[in-house]
């Protein structure tokens, strides 16, 4: 190892230096904070930082849009336990009879807790049958239920699938009408959901669905008492969905808790003409039942507080486009330019959409600069699209007018005819 001795000339140019090397990266760091704020370095800080919910998978999102407001592990595929049923719930609205008078089968009876405890060959009225599921969250209820409008638990399962993709959920997988963990042996699916599925499910149940009305009366009644058929047996069904009684804004909602998906909540709430959804996965296990309340209360704060509707239309006039070879009305000569004149398709003249102070709207126009003839009218001739934070939200077909035909030749010789009887 080598040993370089220096004098006190050398030690005072290394301190020099040193200093030197300080007051320049102090200099640096004055720019880059006058540059970036301070502000803006904790805004950033926070955006990473969610809202401290004790949810492995949650998503808030608006409704009417399908817009992800907030998000945490919102594509993550989890079990979803009993909030499986808002989708059996509303196919069997959509595709059942509530007065139908439907049979339970031994499978039905055989489910475990929690269950009404149907017996082999009982009679129920379905729509009796819709409250034990949304209120008590019965699972034999659910497979009575299933049997009845699908005509099996595996063809209902089928129709479960077919409405996620219906309405754009694709990673979600139903095995059982109840939500009851499930693997099937030859694919190793799962019974499971992501939370950004499990919102957009239950925005259609409160918005989209032609039986939405008829969901919100199940899922918002407090109690509820009926008989099987014969009237030999009688039930009364109070409603788990506590969050009904925590907050005004309250519009629906469903529990659910297995073994392996721990506390779950899907929940609608409606303020000010907002209709937000949350969705709550893997919300802790006992003793932690409370723990899905809050994240929900915060996650509804967090909507309300934050978003209002805006309307973000913009009126646009269009330039009249020129047509090549076109026939410039009817007075049109052949060296006269033809020109044809652009509408916007929509009519209405809005577009409200939920937005917070940091989204961006950004609005661009595609417009044909020149035509060549014929020209149909209602011909799409460009677009005006509505971006959202660089996300396509919204876009307008511009059409034509009317029609413009074609200079022919017989044309141009009729018109030549006329100007030559003319002199």
């Amino acid at each position: 190892m080598r040993i370089v001795k220096t004098d006190k000339k050398d030690r005072q140019r290394i301190n020099c230096r040193k200093k030197i090397y300080h007051r320049v990266a102090a200099m640096i760091l004055a720019v880059a904070l006058f540059c970036c704020p301070i502000g803006s370095i904790y805004a950033a800080e926070e955006k990473k930082d969610d809202l401290q919910l004790y949810a492995q998978a949650a998503v808030l999102m608006d409704a009417d849009s399908g817009r992800v407001l907030y998000g945490k592990n919102e594509k993550t595929v989890l079990p979803m336990a009993s909030t499986t049923k808002i989708m059996t719930c509303i196919l069997a609205l959509e595709y059942g009879n509530p007065e139908e008078i439907v049979e339970a089968s031994s499978y039905a009876a055989s489910m475990p807790k929690v269950k009404l405890y149907v017996k082999q060959g009982e009679k129920y009225r379905l729509k009796d049958l819709l409250y034990s599921l949304m209120l008590e969250s019965h699972n034999d209820s659910a497979v009575v239920i299933a049997e009845a409008v699908g005509g099996s638990v595996e063809n209902f399962a089928a129709m479960m699938n077919q409405k996620a993709r219906d309405i754009g959920c694709y990673d979600s997988c139903f095995i059982t009408p109840n939500g009851l963990d499930a693997t099937v042996n030859e694919t190793g699916k799962t019974h499971a959901t992501t939370a950004v599925d499990l919102a957009r499910i239950m925005a259609y149940c409160v918005t989209d669905s032609p039986k939405k009305e008829e969901f919100l009366e199940i899922t918002r009644t407090l109690r509820y008492d009926f008989t099987d058929v014969d009237g030999s047996r009688s039930f009364h069904c109070n409603n788990h969905n506590a969050f009904l009684g925590m907050m005004e804004e309250a519009l629906s909602g469903k529990t659910g808790f297995t073994n392996n998906a721990g506390y779950c909540y899907v929940g609608a709430i409606e303020s000010e003409g907002r209709i937000f959804t949350v969705a709550l996965l893997a919300c802790g296990w006992p003793n932690n039942r409370s723990y899905k309340w809050s994240d929900m209360k915060k996650l509804a704060a967090y909507g309300m507080e934050r978003y209002r509707y805006q309307d973000i239309y913009e009126e646009k006039t269009f330039a009249d486009i020129p047509v090549r070879g076109g026939i410039a009305g009817e007075t049109g000569t052949p060296w006269e330019e033809a020109s044809v004149s652009v509408v916007m398709e929509n009519e209405e003249k809005s577009l409200g959409y939920l937005l917070c102070e940091d989204d961006r709207v950004e609005v661009k126009t595609r417009l044909e600069t020149v035509l060549s003839a014929p020209v149909a009218a209602g011909a799409k001739v460009g677009e005006v699209s509505y971006y959202l934070n660089g996300e396509l939200v919204k876009c307008y077909d511009l059409l034509t007018e009317e029609a413009v035909e074609k200079q022919s030749f017989l044309w141009i010789l009729n018109y030549i005819l006329k100007l030559a009887i003319f002199f």
